[in-house]
């Protein structure tokens, strides 16, 4: 039960839904129960020929009300247990989501999307079941079936006790099949995290495939995952289409039993017809209960089975978090200090930053250049605490990051990523990105200091257009412009840029960098860009290699050095006059 300790808040929120539930359903059972007690009278009247129209409309009478009753507490039964379920699985998810989103960038490094997107949907649905109807499964598979034992027993003890025999084989057959369910139903879901994410996939790289005519290909390989999937439901299903014969087949022999030896005693008018009657009806009524407790087990497995895949998630502790005695919170200014900083990405991969010393002061303009893979988004990654330094410190207006609320601490950065990400929304939800103080006249400036405005305007609905899936409706030029004004859209003492203008024509990115300019002075800005015309009027500019810092220096400083900025410069000079030209 250890692994329903984590539905067990929300079990306790809901005890009085549940309990009231619990109720309506005993009371269903025992309504039930009395049904047979009547048919038992009928038929002995009719027996000995004592049943007249009016008698047998008073036991007709009986039952309609106890239908209507049976009927009016089900619906109380379902609404509260079946309801809660619900709950419960909204809670669930919830916390699931939430928690998820506390994790920090180096866990989904290394988890796949259709992994999360499966736990979050097969397997809350597995919990829900476990809990809704497994609770209405084991609550009848106890009630009814200790009721319906005392009615029998009250008829005829000998004869109940020889129908009883089969029980413990039940009992036995069910602890044989449950583990193995168990094992069955972790595979199933796994495999099925593996269908999702391989469809995923696909569906988001769909332009891909069909550019390469990859179509055939593709298909087989979603067809390989999915039969996969198939063969092991089939397996799960070949060892549920033993065990639930089985819990029939006991039952079977249970009727067999009652239909010889209460024949037999209802001939020696050991009991009435009547009463033969009510024990095969109260044995039918044994039926449910005993189904149930193959089912309850059946859900119960599965959910069991769902719920260790999100405790193993609930569970994960994030990497980067707030220290334990976290406490500042005032302004931020925006010095910041890199103290003999190493960092690699996992504790068991090489470094990818070795040893950084760097000081940027308050509202200056610090510019990073390097060859791909030098490190430069992995330096800007740890001012936001992304990630955290493997050894060194970085400190902002001389406070170390660590003793800064991540909420704070995020809140006075705004980060423009490398590989601009859009919403599957309009582009004005997009820039305002969930805020709903901004007013028209923000939105537009923002843009034109993106230099999008013009653009949007030439759109049909202009900022109400739709971008599609990850803005596929867009060039990767305006994407970034719409993730650049996003930005300039928030007043924040730090702004990083990573390659902002990568995607933009030489133009366009020189206006860019002309309104980039106007905030000196007014902002702490690290950028880093391959195009060295956007950095470099910096204030200052380090060149990374292999994790390294090799140069350092002002834009006239490093010319003079003749290193690897001087002729990437002169270089890209040459390119763009030779474009412009």
């Amino acid at each position: 039960m250890k692994a329903f300790r984590l539905v067990k808040p929300y079990v306790v929120e809901n005890r009085w839904a549940i309990g009231f539930g619990l109720v309506c359903l005993i009371v269903v059972d025992f309504l039930q129960l009395l049904i047979p007690r009547i048919v038992k009278h009928a038929v002995d009247d009719l027996t000995i020929f004592e049943a007249t129209g009016s008698t047998l409309a008073v036991y007709a009478g009986y039952i309609m009300i106890l239908a209507v009753l049976i009927g009016a507490f089900r619906y109380g039964w379902r609404l509260c247990l079946i309801g809660t379920s619900r709950k419960v699985e909204e809670a669930l998810r919830s916390r699931l989501f939430d928690h998820i989103q506390t994790l920090s960038a180096s866990y989904f490094d290394k988890v796949r999307t259709g992994d999360l997107m499966a736990h979050a949907t097969n397997d809350i649905q597995h919990v829900r079941m476990a809990v809704g109807m497994g609770i209405v499964a084991f609550t009848d598979a106890v009630v009814l079936g200790t009721a319906a034992v005392c009615f029998m027993a009250y008829i005829h003890l000998t004869l109940t006790a020889f129908v009883l025999i089969p029980m413990p084989l039940i009992v036995f057959g069910t602890r044989f099949f449950s583990r193995r369910m168990h094992r069955m139903y972790r595979q199933v879901q796994a495999s099925f995290s593996e269908l999702t994410e391989q469809v995923r996939e696909r569906f988001a790289g769909i332009r891909i495939i069909k550019a390469f005519n990859r179509e055939t290909d593709e298909t087989n390989e979603v067809e390989a995952v999915s039969g996969d999937y198939v063969r092991k439901n089939i397996r799960l299903a070949a060892l549920m289409g033993a065990f639930f014969p089985m819990m029939m087949f006991f039952a079977n022999l249970s009727l067999v039993l009652v239909l010889y030896l209460g024949g037999r005693h209802t001939i020696a008018a050991s009991i009435t017809p009547g009463d033969f009657v009510a024990f095969i009806s109260y044995l039918g009524l044994l039926t449910w209960p005993m189904m149930a407790l193959g089912w309850v087990t059946n859900l119960i497995q599965r959910g069991k089975a769902s719920l260790e895949r999100i405790g193993s998630i609930v569970n994960t502790r994030p990497a980067v978090a707030d220290a334990p005695d976290t406490g500042f919170a005032g302004p931020l200014h925006g010095e910041i200090v890199f103290r003999r900083v190493t960092f690699a990405f996992h504790s068991d991969s090489s470094p990818v930053l070795h040893e950084i010393d760097l000081k940027v002061p308050a509202g200056s303009m610090l510019g990073i250049v390097g060859p791909p893979g030098s490190g430069k988004t992995a330096l800007l990654s740890l001012l936001p605490r992304l990630y955290d330094v493997g050894k060194g410190q970085i400190l902002i207006d001389g406070r170390e990051l660590r003793y800064i609320r991540l909420e704070h601490l995020r809140s006075a950065i705004t980060c423009v990523p490398q590989e601009p990400f859009l919403f599957a929304g309009n582009i004005r939800d997009n820039i305002t990105f969930g805020r709903s103080d901004v007013s028209e006249e923000q939105l537009v400036e923002a843009t034109r200091k993106a230099v999008m405005y013009k653009t949007v305007c030439g759109f049909p609905n202009g900022f109400d257009t739709m971008v599609g899936e990850k803005g596929v409706i867009l060039s990767g030029g305006q994407k970034q412009r719409i993730a650049l004004a996003r930005a300039m859209l928030r007043d924040t003492p730090v702004l990083i840029l990573d390659d902002p203008i990568s995607q933009v024509d030489t133009e366009t990115g020189s206006r860019i960098v002309e309104n980039l300019r106007s905030m000196a002075g007014r902002k702490t800005v690290l950028l880093a860009s391959h195009r060295l015309s956007a950095l470099w009027f910096a204030d200052q500019i380090i060149t990374l290699d292999n994790g390294h810092i090799v140069e350092s220096g002002t834009h006239d400083r490093l010319m003079a050095q003749n290193g690897y900025y001087a002729r990437t410069f002169r270089l890209q000079q040459i390119e763009e006059k030779a474009y412009a030209d």
